[in-house]
């Protein structure tokens, strides 16, 4: 039984949105169907409320392919694959694929601390904490169900870099289910301790690779983006 952690409560400190110009666009892979894309940590996966929130990766794309939407989301903070449908029945075909759990993603992260096991999976309901939204907590009474597989890829220094596969696409998982049970990620500000906050300059998290079928033939396919950090 995993003895969780109290997290942080309250709302992050707060952040001016900056996101980062260069690369304006880093193409993986791009065929007439689909546009995957390595984003930049820092920029948004698509438009916020705000009009200083307009500039994010489905702008971007929409600039040079006004058809194209994408099929999923990563957080503003994290880094790595993102996958876009060029025109509607590639996108609806994809969706309908994240939909079913047909699509395998892998994640890199550091953590914080020594990770006492070589593997391990996390099984924590979550739900919307709403007055601090747009956190995220453990729920076990009304959270929807939510696991995440993790494997330890190695020691480096204090902390440990880590492979997450979620076996469920719910918001922020895989930053509150690490938290929870003790090894929350570095430079996370929404669910890190202030040690593990200040222990990197931004989120060390990143979507490294990605398994899909194809729209076009249902033919299996895989990407991967190097990990930045």
């Amino acid at each position: 039984m995993v003895n969780l952690v109290q997290l942080p409560e309250g709302p992050p400190p707060d952040f001016t949105y900056d996101p980062p110009k260069k690369p304006f666009l880093d193409i993986v892979h791009q065929d007439d169907e689909i546009i995957l894309l390595n984003k930049s940590a820092g920029l948004l996966s698509v438009p916020g409320k705000q009009p200083s929130h307009k500039d994010c990766l489905e702008t971007r794309v929409q600039s040079k392919f006004p058809f194209a939407k994408p099929v999923h989301r990563l957080d503003m903070s994290t880094s790595g694959l993102l996958l876009f449908g060029i025109n509607r029945q590639a996108h609806r075909y994809l969706s309908i694929g994240f939909e079913r759990r047909l699509v395998d993603k892998t994640y890199s992260a550091l953590v914080y601390g020594h990770m006492n096991e070589k593997e391990g999976l996390v099984d924590l309901p979550l739900i919307c904490d709403w007055p601090n939204r747009p956190r995220q907590k453990v729920d076990f009474e009304t959270g929807r169900a939510s696991q995440t597989s993790w494997r330890v890829v190695g020691i480096e220094g204090d902390h440990t870099r880590v492979e997450l596969t979620p076996l469920t696409g719910r918001s922020h998982q895989l930053r509150v289910h690490m938290a929870s049970i003790g090894h929350p990620i570095l430079g996370d500000r929404f669910y890190a301790h202030i040690k593990a906050r200040q222990a990197a300059p931004r989120l060390m998290l990143h979507a490294e690779e990605l398994s899909f079928l194809h729209p076009k033939d249902s033919e299996r396919v895989s990407f991967s983006a190097s990990c930045p950090f």
